[in-house]
């Protein structure tokens, strides 16, 4: 994973510079990292390492909370000085394609885990590894990590980088609620806030 590019991105929440991560310049679904200016590695840094969503975080799809989630990641990594590492793993790894067949089958009573074991894959496909490698090369040693699930801050043991959780909640609402509670129940993601009794 070498970075192939590096340019300013300013934005409504600020100024960033975006940095494209693939194995070669070819690649046309790059990783994409944005560093908040005056980013400073010797600091402990807020990171947010953010999965693709199309539906989501384009289209404001209401099925879920990742739009909501990568609109505050950008205002509080301005804000903070930090980082948003987005990776190009849409539907937790299975693809855009499998996803909307995914949704069809929540539309029938799946949840978001059953859909896809129904299709055939892992209830979260996602690789991380990557994180690691592109959090040194910008010379990063302390991060707090804007998230809420549990698997990502195990990417950072025996990493070298030592990581502490910073909740990003987003209230649930009507249409999202399922997909929530089900993260919460079955996948260990740590949502106090998000889920009323």
């Amino acid at each position: 994973m070498i970075k192939q590019v590096e340019a300013v991105m300013p934005t409504k929440w600020g100024n960033f510079n975006m940095l494209a991560y693939a194995d070669d310049s070819g690649n046309l679904m790059p990783h994409i990292v944005m560093v908040a200016r005056d980013f400073d590695p010797s600091q402990r840094v807020l990171v947010r390492i953010h999965s693709e969503c199309l539906t989501g975080d384009l289209f404001g799809s209401k099925r879920c909370d990742c739009g909501e989630q990568l609109e505050k990641s950008l205002q509080l990594t301005n804000q903070e000085k930090g980082i948003i590492i987005y990776l190009r793993q849409e539907g937790r790894g299975i693809g855009i394609i499998n996803k909307l067949k995914a949704y069809n089958l929540q539309d029938q009573g799946f949840d978001t885990i059953d859909a896809n074991t129904h299709l055939g894959f892992e209830p979260d496909e996602r690789d991380f590894s990557m994180v690691i490698q592109i959090l040194k090369e910008l010379g990063v040693q302390k991060i707090n990590l804007l998230t809420n699930n549990p698997l990502k801050l195990e990417v950072f043991d025996n990493s070298g980088i030592d990581a502490e959780r910073v909740a990003l909640e987003i209230p649930s609402h009507q249409e999202n609620f399922g997909y929530l509670k089900t993260k919460k129940d079955k996948m260990g993601h740590l949502l106090n806030e998000s889920l009323p009794d």
